[in-house]
C-alpha cells in the first residue's frame, strides 16, 4: 500500500482495508448484530420497529427518540454505509444517536437488506417503503412530517439520494428537508481522478468498489440504474439543500466534489466540508480531534435545517 499522509489519529484504521470477498461476508455478516448499546443511553430511548418492505419481507427498524424532544419532533432518516454488503457498524449507531442528542431530533434508523443474498434494487425498495412508513405513521412516532431529514455516509449517501429519486418519481408525498451526505457513493463510471488514483487506500478504496459491483448484480440497462449513479442524473433542481462531506485520501472524493457543483448548478443550496488528512470512514475513530470537528458541522448543518 502506498504511503498517504493519513493523520495518526485515524489509526489504526489507517492501516484497514476490509477482507471483502463472498466467503468473508457470508462468515461475518451474520455475527454483526445491532449493539446493545443502543439501549443504554440516559437520554434516548430507542425501540425496535419492524417494516414490510415491497416483497412482504420484514425489514428492522430504529426509532431513536431523546427524551426532551417530545412530540411533533423533527426527525433525521439515516441510512448507514457499508458498500451495499456489510451491516451497520458500531460507530454508526453510535452517530445516530449523538444525532438525536445534539440535533435534538429523532432518528429512524434503517437496517435494509444486503447484497450479495439480495441484489439491487432491493436495498433501495426497503430504504424506500421504511422512508414511507415513517411518514404514514409520523403521528404514531411523534414526528413533525414538515421536518424529516434523510442521509448516511458512503453508500448509505446512495440510498439516501436514491430515495429522494424514487420518492420523486412514484409522486410520495414527502417533502425532505436536507440531505446529509459524508463521503457519498454517487459515481458509479469510475473515471474521476480520485478513483483512479486510490486504489489501495485503506477502510476503502476503487479495487474494493470494483469487487462490489459484481455482488449487488447491478443492471445498467436497467431504468433505475440512476440510483446507483445519480451524478448521471439530468435534474437535481428538486433537491433539497445538501451538506456534502469528503475525504481527502478516498477514491470517492470527487463523487462528493462533482455532485456538490452539480446541485449547485441546478441552484440548490450546499455545504460542502472538505476534510484533510482523512480517509473514507474515518469516523470510525469516533474521538479523533478531526472525527469531532466533521460530526460538529454535520449536526450544526441539521440544526440550521430544522430551525427554519
Amino acid at each position: 500500500m502506498a504511503k498517504y499522509l493519513i493523520k495518526k489519529e485515524f489509526f489504526p484504521f489507517s492501516h484497514f482495508k476490509p477482507p471483502i470477498s463472498e466467503g468473508f461476508l457470508k462468515m461475518a455478516v451474520p455475527f454483526m448484530k445491532p449493539p446493545k448499546l443502543i439501549y443504554k443511553d440516559k437520554e434516548v430511548i430507542t425501540t425496535r420497529q419492524e417494516v414490510n418492505s415491497f416483497d412482504g419481507a420484514k425489514i428492522e427498524c430504529f426509532l431513536m427518540s431523546p427524551k426532551k424532544v417530545g412530540d411533533n419532533a423533527p426527525c433525521l432518516i439515516y441510512i448507514h454505509g457499508g458498500g451495499f454488503v456489510l451491516p451497520a457498524a458500531g460507530y454508526h449507531y453510535k452517530n445516530a444517536i449523538n444525532y438525536a442528542k445534539r440535533v435534538g431530533c429523532k432518528v429512524w434508523f434503517i437496517n435494509y437488506r444486503l447484497a450479495p443474498r439480495y441484489s439491487h434494487p432491493t436495498f433501495y425498495e426497503d430504504c424506500y417503503f421504511a422512508t414511507c412508513y415513517l411518514h404514514a405513521h409520523a403521528k404514531e412516532f411523534g414526528v413533525d412530517v414538515n421536518k424529516i431529514g434523510i442521509g448516511g455516509d458512503s453508500a448509505g449517501s446512495t440510498l439516501s439520494v436514491g430515495v429522494m429519486m424514487m420518492v420523486k418519481e412514484r409522486e410520495f408525498p414527502i417533502k425532505f428537508l436536507f440531505q446529509m451526505l459524508p463521503y457519498p457513493f454517487l459515481d458509479m463510471r469510475g473515471v474521476s481522478e480520485s478513483n483512479k488514483k486510490y486504489v489501495d487506500t485503506p477502510m476503502w478504496n476503487s479495487k474494493l468498489s470494483k469487487k462490489i459491483t459484481p455482488m449487488v448484480k447491478l443492471d445498467k440497462s436497467n431504468a433505475n440504474y440512476l440510483y446507483f449513479s445519480p451524478i448521471e442524473a439530468k435534474d437535481f433542481g428538486y433537491l433539497p439543500p445538501a451538506y456534502v462531506e469528503t475525504a481527502e485520501f478516498d477514491c470517492l472524493h470527487d463523487d462528493g466534489i462533482i455532485y456538490a457543483q452539480l446541485l449547485q448548478n441546478a441552484g440548490v443550496r450546499v455545504t460542502l466540508n472538505e476534510t484533510q488528512g482523512t480517509m473514507h470512514g474515518f469516523d470510525i475513530k469516533q474521538k479523533a480531534p478531526t472525527t469531532l470537528k466533521a460530526l460538529q458541522s454535520r449536526i450544526a448543518f441539521m440544526r440550521e435545517q430544522f430551525n427554519k
